[in-house]
């Protein structure tokens, strides 16, 4: 059995669709679904990227919404973390090297985690964002460990 993990509090996840089949961004419905339930984890899905630590994108990102992505990501707080989901926003998916497309999301932002797939399944998604969520406690707690030995 895998070693458990306490958290310190809960993840807040902005979720951004970049324009896909929707097949991904109904699975992440059915992560919020009472099946899976990961509010009960701690996992909330909020309205606006200046509340979020983790970004979730799907979809291949068209050339118009690149700018968007980036200015979403830059409403953050630090420490954050970017989530791909699906096989479209990793590599373009069945639009990779299309004229309309900016190319796969790492060449526009960050990211930290990849979770393949067409779609992933929501087990996937939630196993995506708590290690996305792991990261951000590892960052804290270098930022805690700055901040107390400058003191």
């Amino acid at each position: 059995m895998g070693k458990l993990t306490n958290f310190k509090r809960s993840i807040w996840v902005f979720h951004a669709s970049g324009g896909s089949c929707n097949a991904c961004d109904i699975e992440i419905v059915a992560v919020l679904t009472p099946r899976y339930d990961v509010e009960r984890f701690g996992i909330k899905l909020v309205g606006s990227p200046r509340h979020a630590d983790v970004l979730l994108v799907t979809g291949a990102i068209p050339r118009d919404f690149a700018d968007k992505l980036r200015r979403v990501y830059e409403q953050m707080p630090d420490p954050k973390a970017v989530v791909v989901v699906g096989s479209c926003g990793t590599t373009g998916g069945v639009f990779y090297d299309s004229y309309n497309i900016a190319g796969p999301i790492d060449e526009i932002i960050p990211v930290d985690v990849y979770v393949p797939g067409c779609p992933p399944r929501p087990e996937a998604i939630i196993d995506g964002v708590v290690k996305a969520w792991l990261k951000i406690e590892k960052l804290e707690k270098e930022l805690e460990k700055k901040g107390g030995a400058g003191e």
